[in-house]
């Protein structure tokens, strides 16, 4: 057999590369539309507060909605981290990608169930980290921007990759659900410390006139 038949014939037999296997669209659409609904809400929810509601605390210890935001930022940030680590590992073996199943539906109930209190990490505790009001409202829209762009775009396998979290191996397209999920979570904190009796009332404009 010539040479290059030879080299023909091992290519052949070589086992095939295997290829990255995308999300689905459905996955796709999935992500995308919750990371989309929930930047929005805590965006409507928050920007066009006064300044005594935006700092307003309902009790020592609990966060204004200036904090709530600024966490979400900080967070958002971190959790985007951590799934790019997730992409950029290796392949999950069979066995770590098989305690992965189930979790989206684990996520997207349980993160944002607030009847389960946590502790946020030092480096997300808010406290005028990322400056004033306006800068902490556009640095959790660009930072929500980039993780709605990524999960738009990605040819990424991310369910072949895995990392690990507080609720376990999660993998990468269940990342980008975490970060939807805990800004709902958030949110629900956000729209708590609104309802608050003490909740500064805005000015109405006939108020305003006198």
């Amino acid at each position: 057999m010539s040479r290059p038949a030879v080299m023909l014939a091992l290519l052949l037999l070589a086992p095939a590369a295997p290829y990255a296997q995308e999300i689905s669209k459905q996955e796709r659409d999935q992500v995308v539309n919750y990371l989309t609904r929930m930047r929005d809400q805590v965006v409507s929810e928050s920007e066009k507060l006064t300044d005594a509601q935006w700092n307003f605390k309902p009790a020592p210890g609990r966060w204004s909605v200036g904090e709530v935001v600024e966490h979400l930022a900080l967070a958002e940030e971190m959790l985007f981290d951590l799934q790019q680590k997730a992409v950029a590992g290796p392949e999950a073996p069979a066995e770590r990608r098989a305690a992965t199943k189930g979790k989206d539906e684990t996520i997207m109930k349980a993160i944002p169930d607030r009847t389960k209190k946590a502790q946020a990490p030092e480096p997300l505790q808010p406290g005028a980290r990322l400056g004033s009001r306006a800068d902490v409202l556009a640095a959790f829209k660009a930072r929500r921007a980039k993780t709605i762009a990524y999960a738009s775009t990605t040819k990424d396998d991310l369910r072949a990759r895995v990392g690990d979290s507080p609720i376990g191996p999660l993998d990468a397209y269940q990342w980008l659900l975490f970060s939807a999920a805990h800004s709902e979570r958030h949110l629900a904190q956000l729209r708590e410390v609104k309802a608050d009796p003490g909740f500064p009332q805005a000015k109405t404009a006939s108020r305003l006139r006198r």
